[in-house]
Formats: C-alpha cells, sequence, structure tokens
C-alpha cells in the first residue's frame, strides 16, 4: 500500500491560493521532486480543471514557457492522475482517471493500488480525506508572505487535531521552507 501525501503551497497566514506562492526554478524542482518520486497524483473536479486549462498546452509546446515548467508540464502529461468528483465524469486528458462512488473507499483502492504513493495537491479534498483518515504525510511549502485573503488550509475545518511529526524541513533560497511531517499514530 501507498501513502497519501498532501502537498500543497501555503503562505504565513494559511492561504493556498496558486497565484500567491513564489514560481521560481527551485520552486518548480521541489513539485517536480515529489511528482517523479509518487505513483499517481489525486485532485479534485475544481484543480484538475485549472490544470488541465494550462499544463496539457505547456507539454505539448503551445505555451512558451522556461524549461523547468516544461519538464514539469510533460511529466505531467504521463503520470496517472485521478479525480474526484460528482459533478463530472469526463475526463479526457491524457491518464486521466475518475474516481466515483464512496469517496474512502475509492481513494483506499487507489492507495492500495499505487505502492509509490499519491500526492494529493487539492485543498479541499485535503480537508475531506483528513476527516476521512486517509492522509499519511503533509509537504507543505511555506512561502514567506502574509497575503491576508483566502482561501486557506483546512477553511472547512476537522474534528480533531493532528499531530505530526516533523521529517524534515529545509529552505529554499527564496525564503519558503519545504516542510514534510508524517501523521503521528500513537
Amino acid at each position: 500500500m501507498g501513502l497519501l501525501t498532501f502537498s500543497i503551497n501555503v503562505t504565513l497566514d494559511g492561504c493556498v491560493d496558486h497565484r500567491e506562492g513564489i514560481a521560481d526554478a527551485e520552486t518548480h524542482a521541489f513539485f517536480t521532486r515529489l511528482m517523479d518520486e509518487s505513483g499517481a497524483m489525486l485532485w479534485g473536479r475544481v484543480t484538475y480543471e485549472m490544470m488541465e486549462s494550462y499544463w496539457p498546452a505547456v507539454a505539448r509546446g503551445d505555451v512558451e514557457a522556461p524549461p523547468a515548467l516544461r519538464e514539469w508540464a510533460v511529466k505531467l502529461e504521463t503520470k496517472p492522475k485521478y479525480v474526484v468528483s460528482s459533478t463530472r465524469e469526463d475526463f479526457p486528458w491524457a491518464n486521466s482517471h475518475h474516481i466515483a462512488g464512496a469517496l474512502r473507499t475509492g481513494v483506499q483502492n487507489l492507495k492500495d493500488a499505487t505502492p509509490a504513493g499519491v500526492l494529493l495537491g487539492s485543498a479541499s479534498l485535503a480537508t475531506e480525506l483528513d476527516r476521512l483518515d486517509l492522509i499519511d504525510e503533509y509537504m507543505f511549502l511555506v512561502h514567506p508572505r502574509i497575503v491576508g485573503h483566502g482561501p486557506t488550509l483546512y477553511q472547512g475545518g476537522l474534528a480533531s487535531t493532528r499531530r505530526l511529526d516533523l521529517a524534515f524541513a529545509k529552505p529554499l533560497s527564496s525564503g519558503a521552507v519545504a516542510m514534510h511531517y508524517r501523521r503521528a499514530r500513537s
């Protein structure tokens, strides 16, 4: 069974708006490495549609992009992508698959079938999966910014506090800090 790792950009005040992070070569290399090490990506419909609207065009070369972005896009094209949605069933982007039915069962089956692990990149889906106790690890890239608006991490709330153990923290040259936590299961 693979681990489910929630990974996202977040500001110091908890904002997870993708436009508020530092998007440089080092940041993209960080997320490319995470994707390389995982067996599949997992998103909610909204995140999938945001990704689908841009990255396939970058992979095809229809959009000018720096080498780090193009590398990410090409790798993302071939990576299995799983989408949780109750309102959409057709996911034409290469290697995209729909998870339908019971959320707990669908995501647990995905974890069981993906020994290299699943990388989760949707904040609202993460809240639901954390409520179901399915997230094993957290990889946050914390950006040195206070933006004063949302959406914010776990704004939907959790029933109880999550205790985490720090696996590592690594500062990046931009001032962002990569933080890897594992669920404390004691």
